[in-house]
């Protein structure tokens, strides 16, 4: 196997996911009228370790929470050689006039973001929607999308690749870039 550049190993990956903790209590306070949402499949990992972390720091509080699903939501989904597998959508609230920190594992070209936009409409229409994601790619974006909370920017060339391990499907939390996509 090829072996990439380590960006972030399990103590320094676990201290971002602290502060990034940290960052959304200090704008967010108790999450009232607030929730995460972690866009399917690789922004729930996040969403689901910062939620925990910040239901743990608040104490008294528990921060709405809900996993997205953007796949028929993607500008691209008819144009792939293999099929797409949807993940499940779990929301029990409507959005109409909340604070969303939406959450994805890499921000890369922003198509995911857009998708994931247009699919929180069907939800209700948010008072604001903020962005986190571990790993900012800052080249390549094809659209205007930024993030409000990311845990590392990463400046590479675009056939680069980040790959993201976490504990729960990996077996370790690690960030590696790569000097070219694997090939499937």
């Amino acid at each position: 196997m090829k072996k990439g550049k380590i960006l972030l190993e399990k103590q320094r990956f676990q201290l971002t996911i602290e502060r990034l903790c940290y960052s959304l209590i200090e704008n967010y306070g108790n999450f009232e009228n607030a929730c995460i949402i972690g866009i399917q499949p690789r922004g729930t990992l996040l969403a689901e370790r910062i939620k925990a972390r910040i239901d743990e720091i608040l104490e008294d509080h528990s921060v709405m929470f809900a996993k997205l699903d953007i796949t028929f939501y993607r500008d691209d989904f008819r144009m792939r050689d293999k099929p797409l597998y949807a993940s499940t959508t779990d929301m029990s609230f409507l959005v109409e006039n909340k604070k969303i920190v939406l959450i994805d594992d890499v921000l890369y070209t922003g198509r995911t973001v857009q998708a994931a936009l247009t699919a929180l409409q069907h939800y209700g229409r948010p008072s604001q929607v903020e962005l986190l994601a571990m790993i900012d790619r800052r080249f390549n974006r094809h659209l205007p999308i930024r993030c409000n909370y990311s845990g590392l920017v990463v400046d590479a060339l675009d056939q680069a690749y980040v790959k993201v391990k976490w504990q729960e499907n990996d077996d370790e939390d690690l960030i590696t870039l790569f000097s070219k996509k694997k090939k499937d």
